[in-house]
Parts: C-alpha cells; sequence; structure tokens
C-alpha cells in the first residue's frame, strides 16, 4: 500500500493520555529533512522502498530499504536520499508518559534498526491509518494503544541491536574502567580515558553513559566511594584519612558527596557499621 498523505489528529482531549498519536503519514519522494533543533515530537520511521542517510551528532550512517530509524524529540539530525524516489512512512508520538517509556526502552538517542520481520509493525501502522481515515469519533483514542503497541513492537526489533552494541561498548570501555579501578586515587585528565579508549572524548561520555548509565567522572566518584567504604567499615582511620586514601581532595567535600550519595555523615556511617 502506497502512501502519499500525512495525518494529524486534532482532538485535544487525547493530548491528555499518557501516550497519543501525533502525527501519521509518509511519502513516495522524501525530501531534504534538516532539523538543527530537532522535531517537537518523537519519531519511529520507516524506508519502505529506496534508501537514504540518517545524519546526526557529526555522523552520517545508510538507511537501507525495510529499515526502521527512530528519532527523539529534540534531537538534531537530518535525512536524506541521494536518489529522487525514496519512500518513507513515519509515525510521531507524545504523552507525559512518553519520556519516560523510551528512558526504560532505551530509546533516547537516534537508532537504525535492520530487520526483515517487519510484518507485526506493519499491521500496526495500517491500523493506525485506517483509523485515522474512517473513525473520527474514536481513531484518535484507538491509536493511543496502538502507537503503544507499535513502539513495543519496535523495541523487541531493537533488542537484538542493543544487545550487539552492548558488546561493543563493552570492549571500548573495558581499558578504560580498568584504568579508573587502578588510579581512582589519583586524579587524571578525561583526554586519558579518551585515549585508551581510541575515541574523542565527547564520543567516550556519550558510549559511557549508554552503557553505565552515569558519566565518566561519576563512575570514578563512585569507585573512590566503595573504597571510603571499605576503609571506614575495616580499619581505624579517621574519616579525613578515609577520604585522603580513597582519592578525595579534602575530608570537607568527601563528607559532602557521601551524604549525598548515601543519606548519612562518613561518620555515621562509620558508626553504624560498628566501626566507631
Amino acid at each position: 500500500m502506497k502512501i502519499n498523505q500525512n495525518i494529524y489528529p486534532y482532538n485535544t482531549e487525547v493530548r491528555k493520555l499518557p501516550i497519543h498519536l501525533t502525527g501519521i503519514g509518509g511519502s513516495e519522494y522524501q525530501y531534504h529533512v534538516v532539523r538543527a533543533e530537532g522535531y517537537h515530537w518523537h519519531q519511529i520511521l520507516f524506508s519502505a522502498s529506496g534508501s537514504g542517510f540518517l545524519k546526526y551528532d557529526n555522523i552520517t550512517k545508510p538507511v537501507e530499504e525495510g529499515d526502521f530509524f527512530f528519532l527523539p524529540a529534540g534531537y538534531p539530525h537530518e535525512y536524506y536520499s541521494e536518489k529522487p524516489e525514496w519512500e518513507v512512512r513515519w509515525v510521531a508520538f507524545d504523552g507525559y508518559a512518553s519520556a519516560h517509556i523510551l528512558s526504560r526502552f532505551s530509546m533516547t538517542v537516534p537508532v537504525i534498526v535492520r530487520s526483515r520481520e517487519n510484518s507485526a509493525l506493519e499491521k500496526i501502522y495500517n491500523k493506525m491509518f485506517t483509523a485515522q481515515k474512517t473513525d473520527r469519533a474514536y481513531g484518535d483514542y484507538s491509536c493511543s494503544g496502538l502507537i503503544y503497541e507499535y513502539i513495543i513492537e519496535f523495541h523487541r526489533l531493537m533488542d537484538t541491536k542493543l544487545n550487539k552494541l552492548r558488546t561493543e561498548r563493552s570492549k571500548i570501555l573495558e581499558p578504560v574502567l580498568d584504568y579508573i579501578d587502578e588510579n581512582y586515587r589519583t586524579d587524571f585528565p578525561l583526554t586519558v580515558l579518551a585515549e585508551l579508549a581510541g575515541i574523542t572524548p565527547q564520543h567516550l561520555c556519550r558510549v559511557f553513559k549508554e552503557a553505565m548509565n552515569m558519566r565518566p567522572i561519576e563512575y570514578l566518584t563512585h569507585r573512590r566511594l566503595q573504597e571510603a567504604k571499605r576503609l571506614l567499615q575495616q580499619s581505624e582511620l579517621s574519616v579525613a584519612e578515609a577520604a585522603v586514601q580513597s582519592g578525595f581532595p579534602d575530608a570537607g567535600y568527601f563528607s559532602t558527596v557521601f551524604k549525598k550519595k548515601e543519606g548519612m555523615t562518613p561518620l555515621e556511617y562509620k558508626k553504624s557499621t560498628g566501626s566507631l
């Protein structure tokens, strides 16, 4: 089925739902899209025929026929084809629960999914398109459930890709994590870690965040806190001595970080473990 129409639901009551369809459509002749500030809605697009390119974070990736690609709201991107015919179908969605759902599904950055098992997604897409065309009274409400189903099915296809990415990221981060674990007592610039990984500091921060759910400096602090807790529990060291030996610059900063992360002061922790 060829799609050459864009539809935007207008029922304002639907916008109160946790997640809802904000647009659906497609074109056989996809124009060159440049969005320096991203799009105001989340999108899942399907390359129905032909091929093109997706550009984000100064990276250009090919989009082949049969590929899906996801674009989170507000994420700068560009997509285009070097040929006149590129049929792209898309859905857009929003809702107060959308950010939480996407975060749980690790859908926070653009991603291309290559899968030939797209029949389930195609059926859901056709249901949404038909509902928008034929059911003016309840079509928007039906599509709220269908877009959620569409996201889940897309995530199912993502899983294989995500597992592969996690393996690749683990290989990149292994020397970085080893270095931090061995040198957490000293201060070192981010460039040292980036050189170990063989990537730029910016790329390292992005990969680290996606794989570890924290930035490198946060992991360093986490590692220092681990050692500090061990010292407080298993030795006669004072709070100030434990701070210095675990890599913190001074006892005051150490106490502030410890209280924020652990919910109690270092001295209270030491008392709670029976080491005082």
